[in-house]
């Protein structure tokens, strides 16, 4: 399970120039995942160090990753690539694991739009949900691509959007309320104005993503997972008697002259009670 809200600016009317003086994208994401599970902090990678991410370090997996963002400099071009698993699907015949898909996508030069039709083309996965934002000099496009169904949605710009781990059309109640929460703070807190201004809005988004309330009955969740519906109704999942929950949670500023913020908040141990480290990285594209 993870959860993903994204604002992105392009224009009043969703489709022109992004509007001087307020953020071009804002996003917040939780990653839920086995507390056991190694991994990364974010940072910038070796191997392509205009990538900035956290990296899956599971063995076999390694070098995997969630959410990462990162700037195709020579062509203008920011790119945020996600992934969220699809709940309760099966796919037959998966041959590859799921962790190369954000990464091969932030750290290459290929659009989202053909990306996404060869991801889908040559699909080995399973279910998966791969939300896709680039921003160019004065334009941007959010893509969601899916195996489950097999699709791919131009996402309408003119309001904030949220996904979570179903289909588009059926998004669980926590990604509805949640979405709603998030365009609260976003309205508040749009235009780029001071640092204090800019560190509200970061803890806003990550009180919103500690946000332990939940959203119970959810007829589609308890359809995808029955055993476990109401312990996963919450934006921030703590399942501890199961070593599974929100892990790991980011905030992802960038202005209007594409200075980026990225911001998260990991475990460090394997309990949501013990060590969290905070991860504040700036970087000007």
């Amino acid at each position: 399970m993870c959860i993903l809200f994204i604002y992105v600016n392009s224009g009043h009317g969703g489709d022109g120039d992004p509007v001087l003086g307020e953020y071009r994208l804002i996003l917040a994401s939780n990653r839920d995942e086995y507390y056991a599970r190694p991994a990364k902090i974010a940072g910038p990678w070796d191997e392509s160090p205009h990538v900035i991410g956290g990296r899956d370090m599971e063995p076999g997996r390694e070098g995997g990753t969630w959410l990462a963002i990162g700037s195709d400099i020579p062509a203008g071009i920011i790119r945020v690539g996600a992934l969220l698993n699809v709940t309760g699907e099966n796919k037959p015949n998966v041959t590859s694991g799921r962790g190369p898909i954000v990464a091969d996508y932030v750290s290459g030069t290929t659009p989202n739009e053909d990306y996404s039709r060869r991801l889908l083309a040559a699909d080995s996965y399973g279910a998966f949900n791969f939300v896709s934002v680039e921003l160019d000099r004065t334009k941007a496009s959010v893509l969601h691509a899916s195996n489950a169904p097999t699709g791919i949605i131009r996402c309408d710009l003119t309001a904030p959007l949220g996904f979570g781990n179903s289909t588009m059309d059926v998004p669980l109640e926590k990604v509805r309320h949640g979405r709603k929460r998030f365009g609260d703070i976003v309205d508040k807190q749009l235009k780029v104005t001071t640092d204090c201004d800019r560190d509200a809005l970061v803890e806003d988004l990550f009180g919103l993503l500690k946000s332990k309330e939940k959203y119970f009955p959810d007829k589609e969740l308890s359809r995808r997972a029955p055993a476990q519906a109401e312990k996963l109704a919450s934006i921030n999942v703590r399942f501890p008697e199961a070593g599974y929950g929100s892990r790991t949670r980011t905030v992802i500023l960038v202005d209007h002259q594409n200075r980026m913020e990225f911001v998260e908040e990991t475990m460090v141990s394997t309990s949501p009670e013990g060590e969290w480290k905070r991860t504040h990285i700036q970087r000007q594209f």
